[in-house]
């Protein structure tokens, strides 16, 4: 049987789109590409933006430790949530990373991962990332909810969500840091 080359082009197409779609190779593309199209996080204009009010947030870390949101108020927060099953938020975590090394001493970064723990663990065992990785154990404050992953809020010392961005950003550019130099700089009366 031959086949012509119109049906040859349909079967190379065939074959690449099941590719993409049900294999490992597919999220790996897609890592690829977030990688290669993510741009720098959207910052929210100072007059519109909101601010929580509600820290009453319980996590838990990797190991098990408990945590209350509520003791981050009054530093600058970066909450991103993510899955290891995501191909975005796999995407932007290099740069996550990279900005979380830069900054762990100065900004409160929480990971709050939708996802089972041995899943996570050994993703960052094996990508020798080193975040602050927690799960939630009560409902998330109305205003960090999203309907999708990645999502990656920032707050000022005074609980001003300074970045509310839902996808793959670059995170480790030099807007977002001088983003953070700036809310770290801010002074705070409670």
């Amino acid at each position: 049987m031959k086949f012509s080359k119109e049906q040859i082009n349909n079967g190379i197409w065939i074959l690449a789109i099941v590719l993409l779609l049900f294999t490992p190779i597919g999220f790996h593309v897609k890592v690829l590409a977030g990688k290669l199209f993510s741009s720098s996080a959207d910052v929210v204009v100072v007059s519109k933006r909101e601010t929580l009010k509600d820290y009453q947030w319980d996590l838990v870390d990797l190991d098990g430790n408990p945590f209350n949101f509520e003791n981050t108020k009054g530093k600058v927060v970066l909450i991103n949530f993510w899955a290891t099953w995501c191909p975005p938020c796999v995407a932007e975590l290099p740069s996550l990373d990279r900005l979380h090394t830069k900054y762990k001493d100065k900004v409160f970064f929480a990971f709050v991962a939708n996802d089972e723990k041995g899943k996570v663990r050994s993703f960052l065992t094996k990508r020798e990332y080193e975040l602050p990785v927690y799960f939630e154990t009560s409902k998330t404050p109305d205003l960090l909810v999203s309907r999708s992953i990645p999502a990656t809020y920032i707050l000022s010392k005074s609980g001003k969500v300074a970045v509310r961005e839902i996808g793959a950003v670059k995170w480790d550019s030099q807007s977002t840091k001088a983003l953070l130099d700036e809310l770290l700089a801010e002074l705070v009366t409670f």
